[in-house]
Parts: C-alpha cells; structure tokens; sequence
C-alpha cells in the first residue's frame, strides 16, 4: 500500500499540486485519472521519489519516504517496477536481453537463475517465442509486453505505469489492461497507473483518483464513477460521443427506477 497525505509540488513559485491525499491498495488496480496538464504525471513521480514536493508526505507500507536514508530508498526502489509511455525498450537488445537488464544490475541472483526469472517473466506474458526478437521486429503490443516483463523481472512490490495504453488500438489496449490486472491480483503488487483512456477506466478501475488543475476532485472505482457528482469528472468522463449515450441512458434508467417508487 501507498499513501500520500497532502503533497504539494511548486515549479518556479507556481503551485501545480493542492495538498493532494490518497490511498492506493495492494493487490488493486489504482488509476490516476485527469486531462492533459492536470497534474496527475507530476503527482505521479512524487509518488516514485522523481520529484519531492513541497508539502506533504509519501509513505510505501508505513515507510515515510522523506526518513530513508540512502541505503533504505536504493532498497526501496529495488522494490519498485516502472513500465514507461513509450515502453523505453532498448533496440539493440533482444527481448530476453531487455529483460535481463534489471536483472544484471540489481539482482543477486546466479546467472543461471537470472536466466530462469526472465524466461518465466517472458512466458507469463505470453511471448513464449520471441526471446531472440529485437523490439523493431516485434508489434507495439508485444513490446508493451515485454516491457511489462521486464517491469517485473525484479518481483516489485509496487508497479507504477504511464500510460501503458498509449499509441495501441482498442483491442490490444484491453489486453494490457487484463495482462496489469491479472498480474496485480495474482502477486498482490501495488499497481498504480496513470491513464486518460475511459476504457481502462471503466475494464480495471478498482480505485480511482481523479486529479483536476492539481486537485483531488473525486476519488471512487469504476462501479461508482457514472454516479459522481464532481462536475469536472463528468467533464472528463462524458467528454466523447459514446460515454454521452452511456450518461443519457443511465438518466433514464434512474427516472424510470425512481418513478416505480
């Protein structure tokens, strides 16, 4: 478990962050949701450590980020999985080399169990015959696959993401999001992703914060989201054509369910 209690962050004596707290659970899908420019990439990395705010404080299982010391944060960020926007894989690597990469530089590992951990991580995300692959020959699913593999490599307690849906079609997305959500449950990670896409939102949204010109507007999952009555999450959420329909028809059902009363 994460939690932040009242970060906020100044850039050039510019507030962009408001005393922003919440809760993110182990074991669950935790989604940062908002608009570009909202502020949830720079509460995004308070969270990891890559930014310090001014105000407030991050605590990683009752540890308080601010107190570590040098060794303990290294040892907290050995704990820590990242999977990027772009998946940052490197191109003269092949997919078992992207994903021993971690594994070289942190782990204390044999070689032979170094082996062992990248092809179990490869296969459980069901790339059983691309180990010799580099990424320009593989589709952008599979390198956000890959990525997701080396993201784990080290066994993390906590998994954060940027974006992983960016630049996918619809249906590859939903297998991103099953492939973040199967792994949360099944090793109880603290998953915690920063996303604009309404699918991911409403297919893994076990928790939500939604953050708006820096401030936590409106925290719930996706069962309640469509009940909010934060006008700037209905905004965010009704923006398109199709969730517009969704809203009309919710409408409608609720004066239908109140005029039986």
């Amino acid at each position: 478990m994460i939690e932040a209690k009242d970060i906020s962050k100044w850039f050039d004596g510019q507030q962009v962050l408001y005393n922003i707290s919440a809760t993110f659970d182990s074991g669950k899908t935790n989604l940062i949701i908002g608009q570009s420019g909202s502020g949830k990439t720079v509460f995004m990395k308070c969270l990891i450590g890559l930014l310090t705010p001014e105000k407030g404080e991050i605590l990683y299982d009752g540890r308080r980020f601010r107190s570590l010391d040098t060794t303990q944060k290294r040892q907290l960020r050995s704990e820590i999985g990242m999977l990027f926007q772009g998946s940052a894989l490197f191109d003269n690597e092949t997919v078992l080399g992207n994903v021993m990469f971690p594994l070289k530089m942190f782990s204390p590992l044999s070689h032979k169990e170094q082996l062992e951990r990248a092809h179990f991580c490869i296969r459980r995300v069901g790339l059983e015959n691309a180990d010799d692959k580099f990424p320009s020959e593989i589709s952008g699913g599979m390198q956000k696959r890959v990525a997701i593999a080396r993201a784990i490599a080290l066994n993390p307690k906590y998994l954060f993401c940027d974006e992983p849906n960016s630049g996918l079609d619809p249906k590859t997305s939903i297998m991103i999001d099953e492939l973040l959500s199967d792994i949360t449950h099944e090793y109880g990670i603290t998953t915690i992703i920063n996303t604009h896409d309404m699918n991911s939102v409403l297919g893994i949204g076990e928790n939500i914060v939604f953050i708006n010109k820096g401030h936590c507007d409106w925290i719930g999952n996706d069962k309640n989201i469509f009940r909010s009555k934060s006008r700037s999450l209905n905004d965010f959420v009704f923006a398109s054509k199709l969730f517009q329909e969704v809203k009309l028809f919710l409408e409608r059902e609720y004066e239908e369910e109140t005029g039986k009363r």
